[in-house]
């Protein structure tokens, strides 16, 4: 595959009946290239007090970094180090955020597919049906920025969730689903965690959507909204405390946390003859790159997964875009397949991935250790707070 053709071209071409929506790209550029300037330009001075604010978007303090952090195009560590000289209340409310993202993925990692259920409390899990009433002009503008630009803000993000799930009664797996396919953040960590918690699978406490919100994030919206005399979300919704499950052994204990963080020093069973990237490690620091300067890299575009889970065709522009802008640096090879196959067929240095799928892989020439922010504890991880309080005895 020729990465270094449009995208659109590319995704049109070689992508028929793999990716969902319209052939159109984000207004985020993907690519280590891309990911540097925009570290280079993180200014967070008022990120604590701004980091909410939807609409006008120039109050934003959202630092659009999420889709490079996802892709490890930007480490969590590198992040956290560039924001030492902040403000402090910026630089703390900043540095929490990058943690959350590190409890993501440790609880991913820990509980696996486990997290596509309800964790905690019983929650409207997999009815069917559509929960976004695009009449409400605060959610069809959301809904719009994320079909345009596959990015949200937070504080969208859980408008979103709550009005599908909370509010209407829609399923919040099949809700994560369609927010998953758009977003070019598109993290199951980070994604199934941040609809669990909001519609109160993850802690009880339903995030309710309320008219409140939207008049102080962005007035502009109930001003225009066809539905303004007589709002859906005018007051608070009722909410009952849901019903405690079962407890799950892996929030307060991991028997293995060694396993579920990966190598601490890279493992070697043969000698590599190709650079193996997968989706959660695209940088130019990738560990596996990094310890081979002289091989040649390998994308394997998942044929199968494409074909079920039907990502937009942002999502596949900005690894398209992250590839071709690898290739100006290094030998690249890309192609359309099945990875677990390439790495049986030939002998492929990887960097781990904190994963479930990353189990699928039978037989590596070369491991190598993810950059951890914080290296995953076998403490409890039931909360955010629970998480962080063993972190700090480690």
């Amino acid at each position: 595959m020729a990465v270094t053709e449009d995208p659109l071209e590319v995704i049109r071409r070689d992508f028929s009946g793999l990716y969902s929506g319209p052939a159109k790209l984000s207004s985020i550029p993907g690519g280590q290239s891309a990911a540097d300037q925009a570290l280079a330009n993180l200014d967070i001075t008022g990120y604590a007090a701004n980091r909410s604010e939807v609409l006008p978007r120039a109050r934003r303090g959202a630092s659009v970094l999420s889709p490079y952090i996802r892709h490890n195009l930007l480490t969590l560590g590198q992040v956290y180090r560039a924001v030492k000289d902040a403000p402090p209340r910026d630089r703390e409310k900043f540095r929490d955020e990058l943690l959350w993202q590190e409890y993501a993925r440790h609880l991913y990692a820990r509980v696996g597919t486990r997290l596509f259920s309800n964790l905690r409390f019983e929650a409207n899990w997999d009815a069917p049906g559509d929960g976004w009433n695009r009449d409400m002009a605060c959610v069809d503008e959301v809904v719009s920025e994320l079909e345009t630009d596959g990015w949200l803000v937070n504080q969208t993000r859980m408008w979103l969730a709550s009005q599908w799930s909370v509010r209407n009664g829609a399923g919040w797996l099949h809700g994560q689903e369609r927010m998953h396919r758009e977003l070019i953040d598109g993290s199951r960590a980070a994604n199934l965690l941040g609809w669990q918690w909001t519609v109160g699978a993850g802690t009880g406490k339903p995030y309710g959507f309320a008219r409140w919100q939207v008049e102080k994030r962005a007035p502009e919206l109930c001003g225009r909204c066809p539905l303004s005399s007589n709002c859906p979300i005018e007051n608070f919704p009722d909410t009952e405390a849901p019903r405690e499950l079962p407890d799950e052994p892996l929030l307060s204990v991991d028997p293995d946390p060694e396993a579920t963080a990966g190598p601490k020093t890279p493992l070697t069973r043969e000698t590599p003859e190709y650079v193996l990237l997968t989706i959660d490690s695209l940088g130019d620091d990738d560990p596996a790159l990094q310890a081979h300067p002289d091989l040649p890299a390998v994308f394997v575009f998942n044929t199968p997964a494409l074909s079920t889970l039907q990502l937009s065709a942002k999502r596949l522009g900005f690894y398209l875009e992250t590839l071709a802008d690898l290739a100006t640096r290094r030998d690249l090879r890309v192609f359309l397949g099945d990875p677990y196959e390439f790495s049986q067929e030939h002998r492929v240095a990887v960097t781990f991935a904190p994963v479930p799928s990353f189990k699928k892989f039978a037989h590596l020439a070369e491991v190598h250790p993810y950059p951890w922010l914080r290296r995953p504890h076998a403490g409890s991880v039931r909360s955010f707070s629970s998480w962080r309080r063993k972190l700090s005895k480690a």
